[in-house]
């Protein structure tokens, strides 16, 4: 089996988890129980960030329809609302500068 990611990505991506990890936790104790997990991703480019459903559960789609059926059990709408993820993109510039300002004051 051949690895898709080269070592150097790999390394990047585990250097920018650790440097990043303040910042996440931070932000879950914000956000609480908005979202399950906040976490910095392989995968965004230019965005910096977004919010992932869990493999499990409904999409964002699926909820939306949900939320709006007339005659709709409401009791099904809090186990199967899938939980969020939020995922941080270390190269962007508001990330970069969200860093600094939760390094600095962790309050603000």
């Amino acid at each position: 089996v051949v690895s898709t990611q080269s070592t150097g990505a790999k390394k990047k991506f585990e250097e920018d988890k650790a440097t990043y990890e303040g910042l996440c936790k931070v932000m879950k104790d914000i956000l609480d129980n908005k979202v399950e997990n906040v976490c910095v991703s392989q995968r965004l480019v230019s965005s910096p960030c977004c919010i992932v459903t869990s493999q499990y559960g409904w999409t964002a789609n699926m909820e939306r329809i949900m939320k709006a059926q007339a005659l709709r059990d409401t009791s099904s709408l809090g186990y199967m609302a899938a939980k969020k993820h939020l995922e941080l993109n270390p190269d962007n510039c508001i990330i970069q500068e969200l860093k600094k300002k939760a390094e600095a004051n962790k309050n603000d």
